[in-house]
């Protein structure tokens, strides 16, 4: 997954395929989809009735006939002729006609830090199949590494975590390359689960696929820490009745049941900072790490990382929208490499 400036300066879009969102940026107008990668089909007929937000507003409320799909599971295309019809409508008829004037299409897309062979492929072939002629891949590492504007270029350590919906990616970065990075399966939806999963076995509650979010925004801003409120009322269904019941919830229960994933994490960055030169891990406890993409905003997640590792955490300024930034800009030509001019003697 090695591309230069040069080759991505000649691409005219860009995307990232994310599991929870899917964001598009096209050169020279910005960011121009940035919308939940789902989609509602009717089943009798196969036609697309709705994707992103609305698609989104569907889960779990549809007749049998309509089924709401996500073709994106993990930062992988796993559906790549209903990711194709997902990106044209989120595109748009005027952007796509934008698009097919350019002689030769060429785009980048994001893609995980080591991304598998057939992964990168399902990726190439989605946009071939929006016309690009050519397709690039760079790491979303190091996309949103540069979308948070950190100082990747230089002969110094920076340190990176992406939080996604379905995985958590960390890395150490220095001179404009991974050092040492580290992939864990666990993500936002790792966290819902857990949180879910709990309300079932403790309170024979269901909880709706859509209240899972709110409930963590209840939590406050120190949410994940012992500072947080003590309880919250939550609404959903009585498992054995079927009829809507309220109760309220020990937060400190909650934070325990989320701790299984979270300690995946944190066993992700103890492995990175253990594979690390010290020279750049002593760099490191000056700078600390920066948190980008979406689940960096689950409240309290920055506080306890902190604790956890006794390094600054920073939170990046729009973490869910680092990594198609930082690979907007590249398209952009706004990031200049590295030059080593000749020694003088």
């Amino acid at each position: 997954m090695t591309v230069s400036l040069e080759q991505l300066r000649r691409c005219h879009f860009a995307v990232d395929l994310g599991a929870a969102r899917t964001r598009v940026y096209v050169k020279g107008m910005g960011l121009v989809v940035d919308q939940p990668s789902v989609a509602a089909v009717n089943t009798r007929t196969g036609a697309l009735i709705a994707v992103g937000e609305f698609a989104e507003k569907m889960t779990g409320r549809t007749p049998e006939y309509i089924r709401v799909v996500r073709p994106i599971s993990g930062g992988t295309v796993v559906d790549i002729e209903m990711a194709q019809r997902m990106l044209r409508h989120l595109l748009g008829d005027k952007v796509r006609r934008m698009l097919r004037r350019k002689p030769r299409l060429r785009a980048a897309a994001c893609a995980p830090h080591d991304a598998d062979p057939l992964a990168q492929r399902a990726t190439i072939e989605t946009l071939v199949g929006l016309g690009a002629r050519r397709v690039e891949l760079v790491d979303t590492l190091i996309a949103a590494a540069v979308g948070c504007g950190l100082p990747v270029e230089r002969p110094e350590a920076t340190m990176i975590l992406v939080c996604g919906a379905a995985a958590t990616q960390v890395a150490v970065l220095s001179l404009g390359s991974i050092v040492r990075a580290e992939r864990m399966p666990v993500g936002g939806e790792s966290v819902d689960h857990a949180i879910v999963q709990h309300l079932r076995h403790e309170h024979e509650l269901m909880l709706p696929s859509q209240a899972v979010r709110p409930l963590q925004l209840a939590l406050s801003e120190n949410g994940l820490t012992p500072q947080g409120p003590t309880s919250t009322e939550i609404h959903g269904r009585d498992v054995a009745t079927g009829l809507a019941r309220s109760v309220q919830v020990d937060t400190a229960a909650v934070r325990d049941a989320i701790q299984t994933p979270l300690t995946a994490v944190l066993d992700g960055i103890g492995k990175v900072l253990r594979d690390c030169p010290p020279d750049l891990v002593a760099d490191l406890a000056d700078r600390g790490m920066v948190m980008v993409g979406g689940s960096a905003l689950l409240p309290g997640f920055d506080q306890l990382l902190r604790q956890a590792t006794g390094m600054p955490v920073h939170i990046a300024e729009r973490p869910d929208v680092c990594a198609v930034q930082g690979i907007g800009a590249m398209l952009e030509g706004r990031i200049e490499p590295l030059v080593l001019g000749p020694r003088s003697s």
